[in-house]
């Protein structure tokens, strides 16, 4: 009984099969890569930012502090507002002639 299931699939490893469905033609799936890429990167986002702002306030530099949270505001605005990295990827697609 073991003898003939090894046989039987060392002949269907052996045999030619039929081929698989094709591959898909149409380029890489990104479905969902900014939805996973959002919630992936604010919350680390969110951690980098409150350390190093929390660090300008103990070293009293407010100068610094309040570029910081412009900075952070600009980029944050690119985690949490929808449909700017899929407006901004596409832009730059067009801009590199890609379709």
């Amino acid at each position: 009984m073991i003898l003939k299931v090894i046989i039987e699939n060392a002949l269907e490893a052996i045999a030619p099969t039929a081929p698989s469905a094709p591959p898909p033609t149409g380029g890489v799936n990104t479905a969902g890569l900014a939805d996973f890429l959002r919630k992936f990167f604010a919350p680390l986002f969110l951690v980098v930012v409150s350390v190093v702002a929390i660090f300008f306030l103990f070293t009293r530099e407010i100068t610094r502090f309040v570029q910081f949270i412009i900075l952070a505001v600009a980029i944050g605005v690119i985690f949490y507002v929808p449909n700017v990295i899929e407006v901004t990827a596409k832009a730059i697609a067009g801009a590199l002639g890609i379709k």
